[in-house]
């Protein structure tokens, strides 16, 4: 079963903090598939992933791309299910939740926005459902500066 993270974002965006955790996965060997609940904000991230950094960039692609094979992608941007890239870990953004296939991952991880109700209330929601059915789920709380803190 896949372990099963909550990172809440209070200090900074889903922009700003999704970089540092694909580096981080990238290092380990995994493969990201990153959701999100639509095109704006996936069209939005695939710039982003290109610039966030000046000398650096994160190499990806996104899920509508004519020009690439899913499958050669270290990093998938996409706004639906499936795991086209092979990835280890999927990460949740910008509202979107777990769906079906979540096994298939080694982690999945939710970010959610802790100055958005909607995405707080789905947050708590997809909690108390996933510990329900026996998924091994952590809380993380970001701190000032952006750091991380587990809290559960």
């Amino acid at each position: 079963m896949a372990e099963i993270w909550f990172y809440h974002l209070t200090d900074s965006t889903l922009h700003a903090a999704l970089p540092t955790l694909l580096e981080k996965s990238l290092a380990r060997g995994w493969r990201a598939a990153v959701e999100v609940p639509d095109e704006r904000l996936r069209d939005a991230l695939d710039t982003h992933l290109w610039t966030f950094q000046d000398g650096s960039f994160l190499a990806h692609g996104v899920d509508v791309a004519k020009n690439m094979e899913p499958a050669d992608q270290p990093i998938l941007l996409t706004v639906g299910g499936g795991n086209a890239n092979g990835a280890q870990v999927r990460f949740l953004g910008g509202g979107a939740m777990p769906g079906d296939g979540i096994e298939a991952y080694k982690r999945v991880v939710l970010m959610f926005d802790g100055h958005d109700e909607a995405q707080l209330a789905d947050a708590r929601a997809a909690w108390k459902s996933l510990k329900a059915e026996g998924h091994d789920v952590t809380y993380w709380q970001q701190g000032e500066g952006g750091g991380w803190r587990k809290m559960a």
